[in-house]
């Protein structure tokens, strides 16, 4: 239970700190931080959650990173489930706590959340095949990144900073596109909240991701010396 907890509490860490930084900072009058600070946000919430509960259970944090690393040979799959279940219900917790920060401020409107989305949804427009690519290619990247970053060929002690700097750039990329998902935690919990249409698109927000991590453990394990 201990590896579950912790991949509870990082992934609760993740949607509050990431999209905490969105909702609360990221146009805060005059001292917004705008994409690249929500980019940073995101990131160093993988980084410090990475060394706080790594050697627990992996620092995951994501359904789509569980199930890549699955594919990939380096994840047991008797986990696999608990650790997806652990992972939503953190990042329920997570939204929940933004929920009842957010709802402290009088006047506050709820909007998207920090919803992902597509078409009229994304937060530049983009397509939903544009949305669609974007979504598998930054996934199949973060996991690379990941798989190589942990590899027992690799220098000790640096795959945190590799995993957080890796998904700080996919969010400068494609928070634009999709508000940046790559992980279906990230994308249920504050859907629940928002409701309405970010429920409606939240099936694309399950798929992609698991579709480009997918590719990534098959592609890693071929790519690589041993699974290890």
């Amino acid at each position: 239970m201990k590896k579950y907890l912790a991949e509870f509490i990082g992934t609760m860490w993740l949607v509050l700190g990431g999209c905490g930084a969105a909702v609360l900072s990221a146009t805060f009058p005059n001292l917004g931080i705008g994409f690249i600070g929500v980019a940073f946000a995101f990131g160093l919430t993988v980084l410090t959650g990475i060394y706080a509960f790594g050697h627990i259970s992996g620092g995951h944090f994501n359904p789509a990173v569980s199930f890549g690393l699955w594919i990939g040979g380096r994840f047991d799959g008797k986990d696999l489930v608990p650790y997806i279940v652990a992972q939503i219900l953190g990042g329920i917790v997570g939204a929940g706590i933004l929920y009842l920060i957010a709802t402290g401020k009088p006047g506050f409107e709820l909007g998207s959340f920090a919803s992902n989305g597509y078409g009229e949804h994304s937060p530049g427009g983009y397509s939903l095949l544009a949305c669609f690519v974007c979504e598998i290619t930054m996934t199949f990247m973060f996991v690379m990144i990941i798989l190589g970053a942990t590899h027992k060929n690799t220098p000790k002690g640096f795959a945190g900073i590799a995993i957080g700097l890796g998904l700080t750039l996919i969010h400068l990329i494609s928070i634009p596109v999709t508000n940046t998902s790559v992980n279906p935690a990230r994308s249920i919990a504050p859907a629940l909240f928002a409701g309405g249409w970010a429920i409606s698109q939240l099936w694309f927000f399950c798929i992609a991701p698991i579709i480009g991590a997918t590719i990534a453990g098959l592609v890693y394990k071929y790519l690589a010396p041993n699974k290890d």
